[in-house]
């Protein structure tokens, strides 16, 4: 007697496309003006382009090492230790990937078994939930509670217990703009050396701040051992679509790590790596002039969201503003951003996708505002229509 079998793993059941890049394809179908995904619409630095042509023209186009071209890991090597004081051995400690996406879904499935927690402060980027399922881990949120974004210290001792595996910290953080000081950084790492968990932090948008400090859970007692550092290119060079990040890792973890990042994608775009590399070589200056370009237009936004109602967060990095959309009428975060793209020509993602249980988010919505100047104006004249709008809907 044959026996019915499910065609598709268990693991995938709960899984949904990314509803960040459905609200690209969405906003492509009503032409409209692009706040949700989190891409520049403006160029790269020049000599970043000019030394990726460099490259190509050198014939550096087949596969660099595995684990990264030496070129790359030397420069973050260099990098770490003159902006964090972090001293990272290029040669046992760095494994350079196809971005940061790739970086963590790689080092989950280096690091936990099923049946260990992952915590995964909430709301988050939302790929974290996913990827702790995929490496069979149950993820265990703990809740940044509104309107700072601050998570209370008990429940997240609580969350700690005999499977907890890892902690994914998120600074600056995707959605909500915060950026973790050093004493709510600190009282995490005394929980992953009380427990001996793991902190896997995404400091993707580390150069992108306009209050606090970037503190890499690294450089905090105790950590150095027990802490995978994720960053990359995509956001501080504005190259997202040439899918270079890296992993800085103690030598034990970063064994286990390359392993995993070998099967899963080979490596990263080779001449690619070779203009990171000369790119790092900008240093800070070339990441103060990117925090104050970005300051303006995060002002801008957030000046044009608060006039056309939208109640929007000041976020201290990164470069995404979180909106409540009840004073348009709406309940359900799906329908009104569907709404927005489809009647006022604007695409945001909605909140839910941003927590583990829809109804936490269900009045939110995230825009970005990695945008020029002359595309924010547009958006905004657009955006000031949207009370009007709702009005008229709900008037029939």
């Amino acid at each position: 007697m044959r026996i019915a079998r499910a065609k598709l793993a268990a693991r995938t059941a709960g899984f949904i496309e990314s509803v960040i890049r459905e609200m690209t394809r969405l906003n492509a179908i009503h032409g409209g003006i692009n706040l949700a995904q989190g891409f520049p619409n403006f160029a790269a630095p020049q000599a970043l382009k000019d030394a990726a042509k460099r490259a190509i023209d050198a014939d550096i186009n087949q596969y660099a090492i595995t684990w990264g071209a030496k070129s790359l890991r030397d420069a973050l090597s260099r990098t770490y230790a003159e902006l964090y004081g972090m001293r990272v051995d290029p040669e046992t400690m760095l494994t350079v990937t196809c971005g940061a996406t790739e970086a963590m879904i790689s080092t989950l499935l280096a690091l936990v078994d099923p049946g260990d927690e992952v915590i995964v402060l909430e709301p988050f980027y939302e790929n974290y939930g996913p990827d702790a399922d995929i490496a069979g881990a149950r993820p265990v949120y703990v809740p940044l509670r509104p309107p700072e974004n601050v998570f209370d210290r008990d429940e997240l001792r609580k969350a700690f217990g005999p499977r907890t595996k890892a902690i994914i910290v998120n600074t600056p953080n995707n959605p909500t703009g915060r950026v973790f000081t050093r004493d709510e950084l600190t009282f995490i790492a005394s929980l992953c050396v009380e427990h001996d968990v793991v902190a896997v932090t995404d400091e993707i948008y580390e150069h992108i701040r306009y209050e606090g400090e970037h503190i890499p859970m690294a450089t905090l007692a105790g950590m150095a051992e027990r802490t995978v550092t994720i960053s990359g290119a995509s956001k501080t060079f504005s190259v997202t679509g040439w899918r270079v990040g890296w992993i800085v890792a103690p030598p034990e973890l970063t064994a286990a790590i390359r392993k995993v990042h070998d099967f899963v994608t080979v490596g990263a775009p080779a001449p690619f790596q070779e203009a990171i590399a000369t790119a790092l070589d900008m240093s800070r200056p070339y990441y103060d002039r990117l925090a104050t370009e970005y300051r303006a237009r995060r002002d801008h936004l957030v000046r044009v969201l608060d006039a056309a109602g939208f109640s929007p967060n000041t976020p201290q990095g990164a470069y995404y503003v979180v909106c409540d959309i009840r004073p348009f009428g709406f309940d359900d975060d799906v329908s009104f951003a569907n709404w927005l793209v489809r009647e006022i020509g604007v695409a945001g993602v909605p909140g839910s996708s941003f927590f583990s249980r829809r109804e936490l988010g269900r009045h939110l919505i995230r825009f970005t505002f990695c945008k020029t100047a002359d595309l924010l104006d547009e958006a905004g004249a657009r955006l000031l229509k949207t009370a009007s709008a709702a009005r008229k809907r709900a008037n029939g």
